[in-house]
């Protein structure tokens, strides 16, 4: 009878943390304008996706039901070709096909924000009530100490 192997408790060396934030490195969407970088973020989002060019020029047709052709999409991806840049229902329909939040967080990061998944914000919403309950607990030893001096 072959010998079953099982693990008692999970090993810790085996666990990788999640990906709460992702984003493009910034030393491959240098460029000299807001275009230009949002064309080599274009770019990396198709070309990192695991489809091909005329595939995610499909998808993005399918999903607005309006023809996108690859050369089109291969403009919006070309730092070269500043007069070809993508509209916000196009850039949200290359969203859709190739699912790359980096994209988001390309166009949120120059805003101070940052584009995480949803199951993160009540930790984020704890974070910020126990920085508030901080606040005001100070607030209450600043105020306790004036009372106590009169």
């Amino acid at each position: 009878m072959p010998t079953i192997h099982t693990r008692a408790q999970m090993d810790l060396l085996d666990w990788s943390a999640p990906v709460a934030l992702a984003e493009f490195d910034p030393r491959l969407i240098r460029g000299n304008s807001f275009q230009s970088r949002l064309s080599r973020a274009v770019s990396l989002a198709c070309d990192g996706s695991g489809m091909s060019r005329p595939e995610i020029a499909e998808g993005m047709s399918s999903y607005l039901d309006v023809k996108i052709s690859l050369n089109i999409l291969n403009a919006y991806a070309s730092p070269s070709r500043d007069d070809h840049v993508i509209s916000v229902p196009r850039f949200d329909a290359l969203l859709h096909v190739t699912r790359d939040r980096r994209l988001l967080e390309f166009v949120a990061a120059d805003h101070g924000w940052a584009v995480i998944d949803r199951q993160y914000l009540p930790a984020v919403e704890l974070a910020h009530l126990e920085q508030h309950k901080r606040n005001v607990e100070a607030r209450v030893r600043k105020l306790r100490a004036g009372v106590r001096g009169r």
